[in-house]
């Protein structure tokens, strides 16, 4: 049985197309998810005819004057609040090389659902009273839907050379909805990629984050990886793969590990940037890996050098620069929570991870929990429980100091006015004495004591930097 349409909005579409003798279809994604179960606002519908007319015909009969019309589209736009209604004309697409953007016509129903990314795209449900609800389904999309597959229309290859962004959705919408690429059009995928170079880094990047934001995101990962994708749009990912044996000592593939992360993340936050943190935590090892005879593989520093990288990495990607210091800071502190774990770590190593960390403080001991991948149950227990450890040790530290969001009590412009400094760089060491005096827990996070302090080690530190800037 095909679900019925029951959409207020729709009946008024209807009724415009009846009333008009015009043929009206809602398609695309919202037949798929009907069918689906699922209820969304945005909804595509189809004439045969002109599109934008028959858009403005329906706002008439709604009393509405807010339609959006993109003329060089031949589509218009209608929001009836929470709906969000788009209407064209039925068409047939051809496609320059150079362009992913087509030189429509006018065309047949057929036409328009054979154009489509996918076959459970490719679907139809009339909205005329002498057809409500039928569904038109030329490419069995109905059949690919119940089976979970994501099948192209026509021919995979001429459908990816045609707009290789399809290339992109298709692995999102196997991550998305856990769906099986089907084999003809998985094999294309590999033979088209390099088509990707016409397509803007800020399309390439929305697909990208929205298998980051899926529920298992390992699964379009390792199929971007699989058919070459990941060494297109991210080189530095794709090093992490492979494993490299020497004597009796061997690595495993960082890769391979970093999607158990990104999935074990994706169960615990929906957080795109976190998730984006545990993508590049180790994102440095291929640059760090080193051999040590007596000892194995090390990657030394792979923390910090990782770290350097997330400036680079979001502006080829064009994401927000804004997330750029939350990223750096959990890559370069994932790794110091577990240095927390023995029972004799003092109060001061405690504030100084919160006073690194500050307010992703939670989110850094969220990213050290996905960042166990063992498959030992033992050994992951005792890995939680030590992360339990820590967490407590960070919150009693945090309640008797107030280290989150740390700010020293003594300002620069007090520091000034007390020493009758100008601003400079010796201002900066005077603070960072401050600083460095409440960390090791010499003087409380208190204003009094440590402006106390300040008037006790000035005199000393003003006349050290005085003979060092001595020629």
């Amino acid at each position: 049985m095909t679900p019925e349409l029951r959409h207020p909005v729709l009946s008024v579409v209807g009724a415009v197309a009846d009333e008009t003798g015009t043929e009206a279809y809602v398609v695309g994604g919202f037949v798929r998810d009907l069918l689906l179960g699922i209820t969304v606002n945005d909804i595509d519908v189809a004439v045969v005819g002109d599109g934008v007319a028959f858009a403005r015909a329906v706002a008439e009969r709604m009393g509405r004057v807010n339609v959006v019309v993109f003329e060089k589209f031949g589509t218009a736009m209608l929001h009836v609040d929470p709906v969000k209604l788009e209407f064209v004309g039925t068409r047939k697409e051809s496609y320059r090389r150079d362009s992913r953007k087509p030189e429509v016509g006018a065309g047949t129903l057929h036409d328009d659902l054979s154009r489509r990314d996918f076959t459970i795209n490719a679907m139809a449900m009339s909205l005329n009273a002498k057809s409500w609800g039928a569904l038109a389904d030329p490419f069995d999309g109905r059949a690919d839907l119940a089976a979970g597959l994501i099948r192209t229309p026509l021919d995979p290859l001429a459908t990816f050379d045609d707009d290789p962004l399809r290339i992109m959705r298709a692995v999102r919408f196997a991550a998305q909805k856990g769906f099986t690429i089907h084999g003809a059009t998985l094999a294309a995928i590999p033979a088209m990629k390099e088509r990707l170079a016409i397509i803007s880094r800020e399309r390439i990047t929305d697909e990208f984050m929205k298998v980051l934001a899926s529920p298992k995101p390992s699964v379009g990962l390792r199929l971007m990886y699989d058919t070459g994708i990941l060494h297109i749009i991210f080189p530095e990912a794709a090093e992490m793969a492979g494993i490299d044996q020497r004597k009796d000592y061997h690595h495993k593939d960082v890769f391979l590990h970093t999607c158990q992360v990104v999935d074990n993340i994706a169960g615990m936050t929906e957080n795109v940037y976190l998730r984006f943190a545990a993508l590049l935590h180790d994102i440095a090892k291929p640059k760090t890996k080193k051999f040590v005879e007596g000892t194995g593989w090390t990657f030394h520093g792979h923390e910090e050098i990782g770290a350097r990288m997330v400036k680079h990495i979001f502006r080829r990607f064009k994401l927000p620069m804004e997330h750029v210091p939350y990223v750096e800071k959990l890559v370069r502190l994932h790794q110091r929570p577990m240095q927390l774990v023995d029972e004799l770590v003092t109060d001061s190593a405690v504030r100084r991870i919160l006073f690194e960390a500050g307010e992703v403080a939670d989110d850094l001991m969220t990213l050290c929990r996905a960042d166990i991948t063992s498959k030992n149950p033992k050994l992951v227990r005792r890995y939680f429980e030590n992360y339990d450890v820590v967490y407590q040790k960070m919150k009693e530290v945090e309640e008797k100091d107030r280290m989150r969001a740390f700010q020293p009590p003594v300002r620069g412009d007090e520091i000034m006015r007390v020493c009758g400094l100008p601003a400079g760089k010796l201002v900066g060491e005077l603070k960072a004495a401050i600083e460095e005096a409440i960390l090791d827990g010499r003087i409380p996070n208190e204003h009094d004591p440590a402006l106390e302090y300040l008037l006790s080690v000035k005199d000393d530190i003003i006349a050290r930097y005085s003979a060092e800037e001595k020629p």
